[in-house]
């Protein structure tokens, strides 16, 4: 009995780990193209029910398609209501791996493992090594299902395990409930479903026992993404809502029928693992064409159950959400995102600095000083997030994009800083005394502030785009620059020399604008540079 149990608790890892492994050597090896795809193809809601099942079909993980669509929704790119289609067709993806189990395939594990083996030790990397994985895993679940078996004999013919199963298919709601822990536990449907087909295949279970697990199974497999989501954004939680409200609407539909629905999936094939993979894939197509056409109202319902609201306690990023942190493409447009973010409120700083030496009111200034504080929080969140990312592997194209994100929050939190202990100083300095400053000295500071402005928006575009050309242009100005705040130099310095008593007053703080002015367009080229050494190689 020890041994038995020794054997189950050993198959049922090797299962979880073969699952987990052959969907992260797919993703990684099909991830990117297809998140492109998905992107793409999600103009109708018919459309998008296509595009998830196929995808979900290729990844083995419907947990995989969904983090894809929490980082697009929260990005802006789709919309809510576009994912209600491609969710319903996730979940019919999924059962693409229980199909498979349901095969008697298993005799043909150690020649996946051993294919699997091979890819991997004779590629260098890349796809082939991905593609390797991914079928060293579904060697790894096939050799599982054929330990389960071996297992599960010897104690099919068990009396009281029978009357325990018995028990099931007479309480379907237990059953269900079992199911739908067992699943949360293992964190993938396709592992419970892997046990029942298995049992199945000894005659250890039967039609009616398997299909209160069929369906716990699929409210189970929830339990993933709601966990994930539960320090996510409201965008990765109503996802997550959305998946759960339709596959429990789905249980309770079909619930009060359960006894008609199985004796049509009886009908769909002779032996019973394929009976079981068949209620499966039958429960997902059945939600799928009752609920699409009311995919708008189910995305009010979802906003409403997970309404917006509104933040409050300390400052903190918006867009670094841990659910994407798997997908390293949606990370990294994540942080981009939380960097854009951090651009807009520098944007607001620099911008309003000049009018903090006009402004009697020091609360002005301390206003502008206060968002200092969210430009360091901001750069020092982005880059503990970029540290996560990176352990999932990064490409080089997204390892040199990495780079260009961390030292874009260097650059925010440099011009930060000047701005906060430069500037606001210098403008504190001018309202403690009094000054003014002559009419032609704040035109010409003013003048100076409108070109590193305009400079800094070509950088934040050239950041953006990851453009080339604009990054070109923005280096190309920076010389300009230079020449100009020595010209405006040079004219202040004339007027001292002319006696102007407003000038007399101010030149040191008239100068220090220039030096410091010039020193946030230096910190404004920095971000050129990444892209145009990315050109060069």
């Amino acid at each position: 009995m020890t041994l038995t149990i020794i054997t189950f608790f050993g198959g049922v890892m090797l299962m979880l780990y073969g699952i987990r492994l052959a969907g992260e050597g797919l993703q990684k090896s099909a991830g990117g193209k297809l998140k492109s795809f998905l992107l793409k193809a999600t103009s109708n809601r018919f459309k998008s029910l296509g595009v998830g099942a196929v995808i979900t079909g290729l990844l083995q993980s419907s947990s995989a398609t969904t983090v894809m669509l929490v980082g697009f929704v929260g990005a802006g790119l789709i919309g809510l209501n576009e994912t209600m289609g491609i969710i319903l067709g996730a979940d019919i993806g999924t059962t693409l791996t229980v199909q498979i189990i349901a095969f008697k395939v298993y005799d043909y594990a150690p020649l996946l493992v051993g294919v699997g083996i091979l890819m991997v030790f004779l590629s260098k990397g890349g796809r082939t090594k991905d593609a390797g994985l991914a079928v060293l895993g579904f060697g790894f679940v096939f050799y599982a299902l054929k330990i389960l078996i071996a297992t599960f004999e010897p104690v099919s013919q068990n009396p009281l395990l029978r009357d325990a199963l018995l028990g099931v298919s007479s309480d379907p709601l237990a059953g269900i409930i079992i199911s739908a822990l067992l699943t949360a536990i293992f964190q993938s449907s396709a592992a419970t479903l892997g046990l029942a087909i298995t049992a199945a295949h000894t005659g250890l279970l039967s039609l009616d026992a398997a299909m209160p697990i069929v369906l716990g199974a699929n409210i189970g497999t929830c339990a993933t993404a709601l966990l994930a989501s539960v320090n996510a954004t409201v965008d990765a939680k109503r996802v997550a809502m959305a998946h759960v409200i339709f596959k429990i609407f789905g249980v309770i539909i079909v619930l009060p029928f359960l006894g008609t629905f199985t004796r049509l999936t009886g009908l769909t094939a002779s032996e019973l693992p394929r009976q079981v993979a068949n209620a499966h894939t039958l429960f997902n197509i059945g939600i799928a064409v009752l609920f699409l056409p009311f995919t708008v109202p189910f995305t009010n319902l979802v906003k409403k159950l997970v309404p917006e609201r509104a933040v409050k306690g300390r400052f903190a990023p918006n867009y670094l959400d841990p659910m994407v942190l798997t997908s390293p493409t949606l990370a990294l447009a994540q942080s981009s995102r939380e960097c854009i973010r951090q651009s807009d409120i520098v944007r607001d700083m620099l911008r309003n600095a000049i009018a903090a030496f006009e402004t009697e009111d020091m609360r002005y200034i301390e206003k502008i000083e206060k968002k200092d504080d969210y430009i360091d929080i901001l750069d020092r969140e982005i880059k503990l997030y970029l540290t996560k990312v990176s352990r999932a592997g990064l490409n080089d194209g997204q390892a040199r994009r990495e780079i260009e994100i961390i030292l874009f929050s260097d650059t925010m939190e440099n011009i930060g800083d000047v701005i906060d202990k430069n500037l606001m100083e210098m403008a504190r300095k001018r309202l403690r005394k009094h000054l003014t400053f002559s009419k032609e000295g704040l035109e010409e500071i003013k003048l100076f502030h409108s070109k590193v402005v305009e400079n800094f928006e070509l950088g934040v575009a050239a950041f953006t785009e990851s453009d080339y050309s604009l990054a070109k242009k923005l280096a190309d100005r920076k010389q300009a620059l230079s020449e100009m705040e020595r010209e405006l130099r040079d004219a202040h310095i004339k007027r001292l020399h002319a006696g102007l008593r407003e000038t007399v007053e101010t030149i040191s703080i008239h100068l220090d604008i220039l030096a410091n002015l010039k020193r946030i367009n230096s910190y404004i080229t920095n971000i050129a540079y990444p892209i145009l050494e990315r050109e060069k190689k």
